[in-house]
């Protein structure tokens, strides 16, 4: 499917630019079955799937108005306060987007950001933040342009749009089960967008539950830009993407079937191969850390002890997400409170869930 799809260069004001402003509120989400390692223009390696999360989201208002002498300018504040390397980021991806929107060259604009999580807290923040963003720009199309499709044409072109400047963004743009990259066998799936999942998948998974371990809060030492282009020279790449395709599937297949002893073993597996690839990277580096290692030893003993479905998973970082069913919350947060509280970092533990996707705010 060509890259080009979206591409409009009617979309640029003729006469009168207006000024505005529109806002969205989207979800961070945690992959499963990890993306790690990218071709050109934000193209996944592997197929990957996330459950998206309910509380950790970001809130964008997007304010725009009409450029003087075409300098497109792009202030950005998170929490309110001016962040410039955010904005030359967010510029970049801009110059990326004309093809797309032709209309941004026409405009300034300002971007009030705002987390519902601490930054650092190893929660994707790229991927809540990108996809507002990105609802934003085809918001500011449909009012100003028209949008002919459907509802769910709107959000795979935000997902395309959103891919764009994070590849994990692109799954943010739905509920529930996602997932980002073409899946063999599975019509719909595509490397350009995101695609929801959630059809006959079991009740339980679609209200599972994520407390999320924050073993250390600063900023990780390795970015994940950089850990995806070490794929390039890994010797395991290929077998690891190749491992990654079956997992997705195999990993759907139990998410039908209300098999969690088949999503724990997944999940885990695909958690501790992302680190292993980091691991094994050239240069190697490490973002575990020791209570990391003391969290795991912990969740599995207490599964083996009482049988409690508890999952975790690892983004590319060392903070600990601990997936689990709806019955079992009691239980767990006991547990947490227990025995692993004492390896977070000022004891923060952050509780979501599995969510439904991003809302248009009223302004």
């Amino acid at each position: 499917m060509s890259e080009n799809l979206f591409h409009n260069p009617h979309l640029k004001f003729d006469g009168k630019v207006p000024s505005g402003k529109v806002s969205w509120q989207s979800p961070s989400n945690i992959a499963l079955v990890k993306y790690w390692g990218k071709k050109e223009v934000q193209i996944p390696c592997n197929p990957s799937l996330s459950f998206t999360l309910s509380e950790s989201k970001t809130q964008t208002l997007l304010e725009y108005k009409p450029s003087d002498e075409a300098k497109n300018s792009v202030q950005f504040f998170l929490e309110g306060e001016e962040k410039p390397s955010f904005a030359e980021k967010i510029k970049i991806w801009f110059d990326l987007l004309e093809p797309l929107f032709p209309f941004i060259k026409q405009l300034d604009f300002t971007i009030h950001s705002k987390n519902s999580f601490p930054h650092s807290a190893g929660i994707a923040s790229s991927a809540s933040g990108m996809s507002a963003l990105a609802l934003c720009l085809c918001s500011m199309e449909k009012k100003h342009f028209g949008f002919s499709g459907s509802d769910d044409d709107f959000l795979k072109k935000a997902s395309y749009v959103a891919r764009l400047g994070s590849g994990s963004a692109a799954r943010s743009l739905f509920g529930g089960v996602v997932s980002w990259g073409e899946i063999e066998n599975l019509p719909g799936t595509s490397n350009l967008w995101g695609s929801a999942q959630t059809a006959n998948i079991h009740p339980d998974f679609l209200s599972f539950h994520d407390s999320i371990i924050i073993v250390d809060a600063a900023q990780k030492k390795v970015s994940s830009r950089i850990g995806h282009g070490l794929m390039n020279s890994n010797p395991f790449a290929a077998t690891r993407f190749k491992q990654a395709k079956s997992n997705i599937l195999e990993l759907i297949t139990a998410m039908k079937r209300g098999d969690m002893d088949k999503f724990i073993n997944i999940t885990e597996s695909e958690a501790l191969t992302l680190h292993a690839m980091m691991m094994t990277s050239n240069p190697y580096y490490l973002l575990l850390k020791p209570n990391t290692l003391n969290i795991i030893e912990r969740v599995f003993e207490y599964r083996k002890q009482t049988g409690t479905p508890l999952a975790f998973t690892l983004d590319a970082g060392p903070n600990i997400h601990l997936l689990y069913p709806d019955a079992v919350k009691s239980d767990v947060h006991k547990f947490i409170d227990s025995e692993l509280k004492q390896f977070a970092f000022q004891s923060m533990v952050i509780q979501d869930r599995v969510g439904k996707g991003p809302e248009k705010l009223s302004i």
